[in-house]
């Protein structure tokens, strides 16, 4: 990976974003708070009651929106893995590969763009290249930490979920609670596949310890959230992340939601349902006033119908595969029932939090992150005029925000007169397709080199997720493993996988 000198670190910070934001510029700067993350997953711009979606879905989202502030420029990166790498980090996904999920590198098509091959173990065994956050960046986790937090995550990791390294008590949390791969089946808590072995594996797991539980994964995170909290000391600040799998695939309906006629509907509610129960356990504990909450969401939806009024989904960097609800709440800081515009990026948060923890700034790689906490807490401008969605290397498309305007690909966009991103208006603007592809360019040369990626999943096919796991698993993992592997599909066509192919283009979502 890339080293960088003072003298680069300070000469990048124009380019990259405030490598260390100035101090006392804020009176909120080092204020200890409480830090309660919440990322949905998957879920579209439209689903909130507050942005036009059914307010009986979501009356608790809808309750911390009216409680606090609500975001209408918020982006992140178009899927999941490369937003949590985003945030955690505070750079953009392409600067530590998180643009690419630990998962492709077991899939043909995805190896294909990489100009890589199929892996094959020593016995011959077609089998997964390791693939994960590199554990030499510094996470939000490690510098909230060192500023003496508690920090927990509860939810879905998707940063690595094979070499002890790379999971999460790896890589700065106290407490881990959750999955570490893709998408879990809910009640199941396996993974459908670990390309390219077609089978399921067992991924759920406490403090990195395999974890036999029942349960529906939705109101299971809600419930370690309301014991993590429930556990705190008010001498301490904590930061608890809590990404939840829902809305996220597979379609899997609530217990108590059986009788609603749409799936989605159903996930959606239950996930409203959780975000209550940990906002409750804040305020129940005597922790409101010095705790901010956020809820955000990783990426746009599977459906477009859930963007509107914005184009595309998840997996496209049209608005709708990248704008995201955003709220969040602080008593006594944040103005009940206020908006913000001007751009912010998730992981903006990064300087953001190390700003109110009193953390450290200073660290050997440059972020993208800027300090948001004037925009946010003393409404001031946005600081933030660019974003970098992609570059060349990704397989969706190289994307620029920059002010009003959007360059995707060839195609450009006026944000600010046409947010549903209808008229491309390239071929009227050859100057601003010029620049903004020149600098795409450019920040493109940054991406380091990936490597030839020795380290192998072995075995291909493991009962559960993390090497050391799956050294001993328990008899009643393997027992539940092998009845789930024995109801799924035993043979496939020719070409044919459980997993979709590499996306091509502005629609990839749509293939």
């Amino acid at each position: 990976m890339l080293k960088f000198s003072v003298s680069l670190l300070l000469m990048s910070a124009a380019v990259m974003g405030s490598v260390t934001p100035l101090f006392g510029q804020n009176p909120l700067s080092g204020s200890r708070p409480n830090i309660v993350l919440m990322l949905a997953d998957d879920m579209g711009w439209a689903q909130p009651g507050f942005n036009g979606g059914d307010k009986a879905l979501t009356p608790n989202i809808d309750k911390l929106a009216g409680q606090g502030m609500r975001l209408n420029e918020f982006y992140t990166h178009s899927v999941c893995a490369p937003t949590r790498g985003a945030l955690l980090t505070g750079r953009y996904a392409f600067r530590t590969w998180m643009d690419w999920r630990s998962e492709d590198f077991g899939k043909p098509s995805y190896l294909k763009a990489l100009g890589l091959t199929l892996a094959h173990t020593d016995k011959g065994e077609p089998t997964r290249r390791i693939h994960a956050l590199d554990t030499d960046e510094r996470t939000i986790a490690e510098a909230l930490k060192e500023a003496g937090y508690f920090t927990a995550i509860v939810g879905k990791w998707h940063c690595g979920e094979w070499l002890p390294e790379h999971l999460p008590m790896g890589q700065g949390f106290d407490h881990q609670y959750g999955h570490y791969a893709w998408g879990i089946d809910y009640y199941k808590k396996t993974i459908e596949h670990n390309a390219p072995a077609r089978f399921a594996v067992y991924d759920w797991h406490r403090n990195q310890q395999p974890l036999q539980e029942e349960g529906y994964t939705t109101d299971l995170f809600a419930a370690e959230a309301e014991r993590v909290i429930a556990a705190q000391s008010k001498d301490k600040p904590f930061f608890l992340y809590v990404p939840f799998n829902a809305v996220h695939g597979p379609l899997n309906v609530p217990p108590r939601y059986s009788d609603y006629d749409d799936v989605r509907d159903a996930m959606l509610k239950c996930l409203d349902d959780a975000v209550g129960r940990v906002v409750g356990a804040v305020d129940k504990n005597g922790f409101a006033e010095n705790t901010l909450v956020i809820f955000t969401n990783d990426n746009g939806p599977v459906l477009e119908e859930m963007s509107k009024p914005y184009r595309g989904t998840k997996n496209t960097t049209f608005e709708g595969g990248v704008r995201s609800p955003c709220v969040m709440r602080w008593p006594g800081k944040i103005t009940p029932g206020t908006t913000r515009g001007g751009m912010m990026f998730i992981a903006d948060f990064y300087s953001t939090m190390i700003t109110l923890a009193g953390g450290k700034h200073e660290q050997a790689r440059p972020v993208d992150a800027l300090d948001m906490t004037g925009m946010l807490f003393e409404d001031e401008p946005s600081p933030r005029s660019e974003i970098i969605f992609e570059v060349a290397g990704s397989v969706r498309l190289p994307t620029i925000r920059s002010g009003d305007f959007k360059l995707m690909g060839d195609m450009l966009f006026n944000i600010k007169e046409d947010p549903s991103e209808q008229n491309d208006i390239a071929a009227g603007h050859p100057d601003i397709v010029k620049r903004l592809a020149a600098r795409l360019e450019a920040v493109g040369k940054e991406r380091p080199p990936l490597g030839d990626k020795p380290l192998l999943m072995d075995p291909p096919l493991p009962y559960i997720y993390g090497e050391a796991e799956n050294g001993n698993p328990p008899e009643w993992l393997k027992l539940h493993v092998d009845a789930v592997r024995a109801a799924q599909p035993q043979e496939w066509a020719p070409g044919e996988t459980p997993w979709p192919q590499a996306p091509i283009g502005a629609h990839a979502a749509k293939q």
